[in-house]
């Protein structure tokens, strides 16, 4: 069985840290399967994820509109359109927009625990556009 989803189609969770939207398009909910999680994510200038890392999850992001800054151990970079960015588990990382931004994110797999090394718990809180809230773990 395929699975096709529309983005207009699918709730938005909406960070309570404002700034940050995202989309899932494959998630436990949606595609019943937990060996990964991929969606979209818009952030507002000046939105930025908290420092976090992910036990026993790598992912990347894709970058397909605006610019931003990476930060890992080895410092930060600015990216932009055409790049992708490589996590390895357990690889502390932040993204902030230095513009309007626009990426495509994979996780894998999708049994994963987030820990915040700069911000708060509020910064792993989405609200769904239906009112509820999911929260990343």
């Amino acid at each position: 069985m395929a699975y096709i989803f529309h983005e207009d189609e699918l709730p938005a969770l909406v960070s309570t840290v404002p700034g940050r939207t995202r989309v899932f398009f494959v998630s436990k909910e949606l595609t019943k399967t937990d060996a990964m999680l991929a969606g979209i994510m818009h952030y507002k200038k000046g939105a930025a994820s908290p420092l976090h890392q992910h036990a026993n999850c790598e992912h990347f992001y894709f970058i397909m509109d605006g610019k931003a800054t990476v930060e890992t151990a080895e410092g930060s970079r600015e990216v932009g359109p055409g790049d992708l960015i490589f996590f390895p588990a357990d690889n502390r990382h932040r993204l902030r927009a230095v513009e309007p931004l626009f990426y495509f994110e994979y996780q894998a797999p999708n049994q994963f625990k987030t820990t915040i090394l700069e911000g708060t718990q509020d910064d792993l809180l989405w609200e769904r556009k239906d009112g509820k809230v999911w929260v990343q773990s």
